[in-house]
């Protein structure tokens, strides 16, 4: 039987249609408005660690996103003089579990096309939202507005939801700015060796790594600034300027920025945790509620997590239950998601560090990874539960 709870979530990108996948995966009715007239992503490629793969293997995208990824490739991380610091089969978990590398459009396309037609609204900008009454009213640049039963705000790091909510984030620029490019990967001849590739060094940090089936290298190198940049992903880049902020640099890395055709560049910005991001009616998810600098690859990622938890928590709720399970979603996914942001700004520090001996990256490295094995091996629906039964119980 469907649950009757109406559900509107204000953003089509990766995490709203993943929020939709989720309820719909549990019998839960939701509705997606995007302000633009078309589903569309940046063009650039994102990892989602085996805590993101195994949600969406569970609501059968497992085949799509193997045969949309590149395949499993060994994670080779140097130095910026090319001396080797580890080589890990990093895209399997422990247990044999795995993550993926893919474009971004790609995995948009493959949520937008398991959602069946009519959920996904384009055309529908959020221009406000309140609570009246038990419900949620949310109003679009269009004239139109609706109420729901649950608003979720998947609208971004510039959200209307948010400022709704009554709760504002404060970005800090990190001072770095990132270049991000694709590079047919018969151009570089590194990838031989493994087709995900990182170098760390003094001020600077590089990752490259296959998407689009192994077709492409998505390319996302850091470097330091000491002005605001654009916190957008669509500002043309000058690729000498990035040469030159990597001369000296190993001989793989220039050869990966002497590959691109074009690039583009966005200032890095870092925010402290919301204080709360829920109210009776209405909630967050993603860059709308915990926006994070992008040293782990965990954005879209955690994202798709909140989707799956509340999707958990409101299987089974009545229109009155809903205050009581916003709040549960709240304090179960604020506590994680502020534990990931700090792992993240630490891992942006530690790839930036300095000129450090290989030993010394080594043994920092691995420390990171041992103290961040958790959010790989975290699953969302299974904590949900137990936030659930706890919930019940008391």
């Amino acid at each position: 039987m469907t649950n009757k709870l109406r559900i509107a979530i204000v953003g089509g990108g990766i995490g709203g249609l993943a929020a939709a996948l989720a309820l719909r995966a549990r019998g839960l009715e939701a509705t997606v408005f995007e302000q633009a007239g078309a589903l569309r992503e940046i063009g650039a490629g994102l990892s989602l660690g085996p805590n993101t793969g195994r949600l969406l293997e569970r609501v059968g995208l497992g085949e799509g996103l193997r045969t949309l990824s590149a395949p499993p490739s060994d994670f080779m991380i140097r130095t910026w003089r090319g001396e080797p610091v580890a080589v890990t089969a990093s895209t399997h978990a422990p247990n044999g579990e795995r993550g993926y590398m893919i474009h971004r459009a790609d995995l948009l396309n493959l949520l937008a096309g398991a959602l069946p037609n009519g959920v996904v609204r384009l055309d529908h900008r959020c221009v406000a939202a309140e609570t009246v009454g038990s419900t949620a009213r949310v109003s679009f640049s269009n004239g139109t507005s609706i109420e729901a039963d649950v608003a979720i705000g998947a609208d971004g790091i510039r959200s209307v939801m948010q400022r709704a909510i009554g709760v504002k984030s404060h970005p800090k620029a990190e001072g770095t700015m990132a270049y991000r490019g694709l590079i047919p990967i018969e151009r570089l001849s590194w990838v031989k060796q493994a087709s995900i590739g990182m170098w760390v060094g003094p001020g600077r940090s590089m990752i490259c790594y296959a998407v689009s089936q192994g077709r492409l290298v998505n390319m996302v190198a850091f470097v330091p600034t000491d002005r605001d940049a654009e916190e957008s992903w669509s500002a043309p880049g000058d690729i000498k300027a990035l040469a030159a902020e990597y001369a000296g640099w190993d001989s793989a890395v220039l050869e990966t920025i002497g590959a691109l055709d074009e690039t583009f560049r966005w200032g890095i910005y870092d925010r402290g945790p919301l204080p709360y991001w829920s109210t009776d009616r209405m909630t967050l998810l993603g860059d709308a509620a915990h926006p994070m600098v992008p040293h782990l690859g965990q954005g879209a990622g955690q994202a798709i997590e909140d989707g799956f938890a509340l999707a958990v928590l409101l299987e089974d709720a009545g229109a009155d239950d809903v205050p009581a399970r916003l709040r549960a979603y709240e304090a179960l996914r604020l506590e994680d998601t502020s534990r990931v942001q700090a792992h993240a700004r630490n891992a942006g520090i530690l790839f930036r560090a300095g000129d450090q001996d290989v030993e010394a990256y080594r043994k920092a490295l691995g420390a990171l990874m041992a103290q961040g094995r958790w959010i790989t091996e975290h699953d969302a629906e299974h904590a949900a539960k137990d936030m659930l039964k706890s919930l019940k119980t008391h």
